[in-house]
């Protein structure tokens, strides 16, 4: 079986967090998602979700220590994603896989429909958000 690292980052300001809503077509069609992606081999996990965030959303991000990460199966493909905290450098986004962005409450995030790999990082992340 083929294994590949994905990466997701998990912006949280003021208590919201910002998620992205997905084009309808491809992968995730019209589903919200943290932002993030496939590693490039040789690539590290920091550097793949730097280069995501620039080419889908058009901003720089500062990636901070991993929040969580879990491996899960798609397409005959073991995927390792790994979900870190990242801070936007940036505040003026230019959407090129993505209809929206928001920032969200944990009540507002529990709410979006999302795939099922952000869907696990939402469980771990909602109880986060409410102890801190």
């Amino acid at each position: 079986m083929v294994e590949r690292i994905t990466t997701a980052g998990i912006a949280i300001k003021d208590g919201k967090v910002f998620v992205a809503h997905r084009i309808e077509g491809g992968a995730l069609s019209g589903m919200w998602e943290f932002p993030g992606g496939k590693n490039r081999y040789g690539e590290s996990e920091e550097d793949t979700l730097r280069r995501e965030y620039l080419e889908e959303l058009g901003i720089d991000i500062e990636v901070g220590e991993l929040f969580t990460s879990f491996d899960f199966t798609n397409k005959d493909k073991l995927y390792h994603l790994k979900a870190y905290f990242v801070s936007h450098l940036s505040t003026s986004y230019s959407l090129s896989v993505h209809t929206e962005t928001r920032w969200v409450t944990s009540q507002e995030l529990e709410k979006l429909e999302m795939g099922g790999s952000d869907g696990k990082i939402r469980s771990k992340l909602v109880p986060f958000l409410l102890n801190s």
